[in-house]
């Protein structure tokens, strides 16, 4: 029996995760506000709230009570500092 094919999630870097997470939150085509199961779904990964943890560290998003996140001043800032559209 063959082995199982690595999720997306294990063959990607935590720190491409994350990028990716603060571009879709950045993102002027997207929504501002998102929760973090649908952060999961688009990113394909299994908790979200494992990779936000280190953007919240880091004052790049912030996260209500009930569990929506969205970018902070400086996220949106270091993102237009590295030159991605947003």
């Amino acid at each position: 029996m063959p082995d199982p094919q690595p999720t997306r999630e294990a063959s990607r870097p935590v720190d491409e995760i994350e990028r990716d997470l603060l571009y879709l939150l950045t993102a002027t085509d997207g929504h501002p506000i998102w929760t973090r199961d649908d952060l999961s779904r688009e990113l394909n990964v299994h908790h979200s709230g494992d990779y936000l943890q280190g953007l919240r560290r880091a004052g790049l998003v912030h996260e209500t009570s009930d569990g929506h996140v969205f970018a902070s001043r400086a996220g949106v800032r270091a993102v237009q500092i590295t030159g991605e559209a947003v």
